[in-house]
């Protein structure tokens, strides 16, 4: 069995993790650390701590009525996305442990698509070997 990093549990709650296919299971929020536990298989865990969290994102929709997903990105290995059942709550609990600058939102659908074609159409210098030529 897996042992939690947390000494003193603030929250669990039902949610999902997506990395790869959804998995269904508890997030703990904790003093010390972020967790995820698998219903099915308990192998299947992740385990984050406060201190190599370095960004919380959230995917905010309508003016912030409805926030569907978050994610944690780590300073290590990279970014792991969650959603739940009350993700409001979750948050709460996580900007007791993480700097309320360091939750930002998510870019929008739009926001996206403007920035990949601003660089697709935008003119990049040459490089030297491409101008002696």
């Amino acid at each position: 069995m897996v042992e939690s990093l947390n000494t003193k549990v603030e929250m669990v709650i039902d949610g999902t993790s997506y990395m790869g296919l959804g998995d269904y299971g508890k997030i703990m929020v904790g003093d010390k650390a972020f967790e995820f536990y698998n219903d099915r298989d308990s192998n299947k865990f992740i385990q984050i701590p406060w201190e190599d969290v370095d960004l919380v994102i959230a995917s905010v929709m309508f003016k912030g009525k409805v926030i569907p997903r978050y994610a944690l990105q780590t300073t290590r290995n990279g970014t792991y996305k969650f959603s739940s059942r009350h993700p409001k709550a979750v948050l709460r609990a996580i900007r007791n442990h993480v700097d309320a600058d360091h939750i930002v939102r998510s870019l929008t659908f739009f926001q996206v698509m403007r920035r990949n074609l601003k660089a697709l159409f935008t003119r990049r210098p040459r490089s030297r070997k491409q101008k002696q030529q």
